[in-house]
């Protein structure tokens, strides 16, 4: 293939897809993912949501369902004849180092595209409630101010991910547009709103627990120290106390705030788990009942 009929296909794949493509709000976008449901950050939601269309038509967006820590949320408006994005075959992974486009229309205004790779994949980052959000694509797409929730696009013009946010070294990261995500957004459009379980600490990073324990003598150990306890929380009430060291939930190993993410996850609202905590030298096992509506986490993401 040569160059020019590189560009051309490009420029055709984004002519394409941009009818699918919408403002959200002041300064966000969106994507079409079925007839009359737009898919959006949550982040970019407001008191009222307006939806702008590619052909200058605007209108309000019900919300049925948003998810606040997971930095994702449905929008109901009526998308008249704008054409749906394709979600991706079953099966189909991302893989690194495969080229990207990545599309937006910040705010309303006109369609923006960037043409990139994915530099990274599983990757985890803060969402807006403060909670760790796991299994993110990174890509090198350039993409504007206000490209927030838009789509990224793989080569066949299929929807790969939804843009969350630029990071500070300037890549983007996408929440991958699996079976998973497509049964998150089914939910919310449901009006389903997850509900995460809350350990309910304050939690300090993994340098300054090593650094901690080893200023008081005790042995270097991976986990996570916990700062602080809520009192009403379900590791307060379990009898976690501040100064413990979070090795293990439920069996699995915790050495970063991720694997603490991926581990409540599992265990699920309402769950019953054990925690293997190292409380001075001595290893002690809590079992945690968690709230079906618990605190909100503090400093655990």
């Amino acid at each position: 293939m040569t160059l020019r009929e590189y560009s051309e296909e490009l420029a055709a794949l984004v002519e394409a897809a941009s009818g699918s493509v919408v403002g959200v709000g002041r300064g966000g976008s969106g994507v079409i993912v079925a007839q009359g449901q737009v898919v959006t950050n949550a982040h970019n939601l407001r008191e009222q949501v307006e939806v702008f269309f590619p052909d200058g038509g605007t209108a309000q967006a019900a919300v049925p369902g948003a998810d606040v820590d997971g930095d994702l949320a449905v929008l109901s408006v009526p998308t008249g004849d704008h054409r749906p994005l394709e979600w991706p075959a079953p099966g189909r992974a991302p893989r690194l180092g495969e080229v990207v486009i990545g599309l937006s229309r910040p705010g309303g205004r006109s369609l923006r595209a960037g043409v990139g790779s994915i530099s990274a994949l599983d990757v985890a980052f803060r969402g807006p409630g403060g909670t760790t959000v796991t299994g993110a694509l990174e890509h090198s797409a350039p993409l504007a101010r206000g490209s927030s929730g838009g789509p990224l696009l793989d080569v066949e013009g299929r929807l790969l991910g939804i843009n969350t946010h630029r990071q500070s070294d300037g890549f983007y990261l996408a929440l991958p547009a699996d079976a998973e995500l497509k049964e998150r957004v089914g939910a919310l459009g449901r009006g389903e709103v997850p509900r995460r379980p809350r350990l309910g600490v304050a939690l300090a990073p993994p340098r300054a627990a090593r650094h901690l324990r080893r200023a008081v003598g005790l042995p270097p150990r991976d986990g996570l120290l916990v700062h602080a306890v809520d009192p009403d929380g379900a590791a307060g009430r379990a009898g976690v106390r501040a100064g413990d060291l979070v090795v293990s939930v439920a069996g699995a190993p915790v050495a970063t705030v991720e694997d603490l993410a991926r581990a409540l996850e599992a265990v699920g609202e309402g769950g019953l788990a054990d925690l293997l905590v190292v409380r001075g030298a001595d290893e002690v096992v809590v079992a945690v009942q968690f709230d079906r509506d618990g605190p909100a986490e503090q400093g655990t993401a």
